[in-house]
């Protein structure tokens, strides 16, 4: 058995996963921070971190952590942790392509009796029968023999202070039991919450990718729900409210299925249930309510304009926020970019006003230039989009006051009451 205290780690992928795990284990292990992204590894240098996961004072409290791009740096570890995106394509297919790439760099570096461990979100079989044979074929090394494998799936929370990387329980797993048994100590020695050692590496893979599934299933549950209410002319929250009174009712909430989890990881899998001659109904379904929201929230809108006689064709509107959660600077995979592609269909200018997000970033993700400060009394229309604290504090007269006397006013977060707002999903 392997002794975890000999370990030299090397992170890779300096994300909003890889970068809070980099740092609890660069407190205890010589520890390498490898990104290809020379700007961030510049901005991780001088303690500061962009995405806002980790505080300045936390990059000084990790002392054994080191950063670089350099491919030769990486030589020296002799576990590797790779933590790169998993996306899907323009036809929501698995893109592969950055697990392939960094799979191809671990081969240029990797020795005799290393251990890779995959946390990036994939389907069943996807570490052992895509990544791995990439390693052999550029290293020339053979899986089980020269080299190991392990598989802990990522849990991470984007701008959740509370749940953070030692404070959730991991899943561990690895390719023999002897080095399942490494991975779960090396894993046990940062995480207070504890570990739990799956049996193998594809039932790992398998537990990450449905935990995101249920969530976009009972998410598209409620989404659902809402449209049948509000053609029922019932307010869904307080249905919600109503129904939350039994105690095991489970607490979702209706609205835009985005970033890089739920509105991705299902695709993942069912991307392997049709590989493997099965066609997914139910989660598939799912898929396609979460997506048509950004539609639909539109459509009700528009209705809702002309009803006040505001002529849509040239409309001018506001949406608040354009990451795909609250309180973060994420804007991976957003859904507010389908609530603005709709809108233009109808002719409708819009401005996007979010304090969180990079400008920069946005621009360059989705061709969106955010405003600064939106101008007061000068929209037919806002669309409460993402709760973040500002809009909050706000309240409904402070967002009101940047909308037209005839404007509406779509809360699509119950950050309002139904009696400050026009529309509520």
């Amino acid at each position: 058995m392997r002794n975890i205290a000999d370990s030299q780690l090397a992170i890779i992928g300096l994300g909003y996963v890889g970068l809070p795990l980099a740092v609890e284990f660069g407190k205890h292990y010589t520890t390498l921070g490898f990104d290809i992204n020379t700007t961030r590894i510049s901005e991780l240098n001088k303690g500061e971190d962009h995405t806002l996961e980790v505080s300045s004072e936390e990059l000084k409290q990790a002392g054994k952590l080191s950063y670089s791009s350099n491919l030769e740096d990486l030589r020296r570890a002799n576990v590797y942790i790779v933590t790169v995106p998993t996306p899907i394509d323009e036809h929501r297919q698995p893109d592969l392509t950055p697990l392939i790439k960094a799979s191809e760099t671990l081969g240029k570096v990797i020795k005799a009796g290393d251990v890779v461990i995959y946390e990036s979100t994939v389907y069943p079989g996807a570490t052992e029968e895509d990544c791995i044979p990439v390693i052999e074929r550029v290293s020339g090394l053979k899986y089980n023999v020269d080299f190991f494998a392990g598989y802990s799936p990522e849990r991470i929370n984007p701008g959740d202070k509370e749940h953070r990387v030692t404070t959730i329980k991991k899943v561990t797993s690895g390719s023999t039991p002897d080095i399942a048994e490494f991975v779960d100590k090396l894993y046990g020695s940062i995480i207070t919450a504890g570990t739990y050692k799956a049996s193998s590496i594809r039932v790992a893979e398998a537990a990450k990718v449905i935990e995101n599934t249920q969530r976009d299933l009972n998410i598209a549950l409620i989404n659902e729900l809402a449209v049948i209410f509000n053609k029922l002319g019932i307010d869904t929250e307080e249905v919600l409210l109503a129904a939350g009174t039994k105690w095991n009712f489970l607490p979702f909430r209706p609205g835009l299925v985005g970033g890089h989890c739920i509105g991705v990881d299902p695709y993942y899998l069912t991307h392997k249930a049709q590989a493997i001659g099965y066609h997914p109904e139910v989660i598939l379904a799912g898929r396609r309510i979460n997506d048509s929201m950004g539609r639909y929230v539109v459509s009700e809108l528009v209705k809702a304009m002309v009803k006040r006689r505001v002529h849509v064709a040239g409309a001018k509107v506001l949406i608040m926020g354009l990451t795909f959660k609250e309180n973060c600077p994420d804007i991976r995979n957003t859904k507010v970019v389908d609530i603005l592609a709709e809108l233009k269909e109808y002719g409708v200018t819009a401005d996007v006003f979010d304090p969180w997000v990079d400008a920069a970033e946005a621009q360059h993700e989705y061709g969106i230039t955010p405003v600064q400060q939106p101008e007061q009394g000068a929209y037919d229309a806002v669309i409460l989009a993402v709760g973040h604290k500002q809009f909050r504090e706000l309240g409904a007269e402070g967002i009101r006051a940047f909308s037209k006397p005839s404007g509406v006013l779509y809360d699509l977060k119950y950050v309002l009451s139904a009696a400050d707002s026009d529309l509520r999903l």
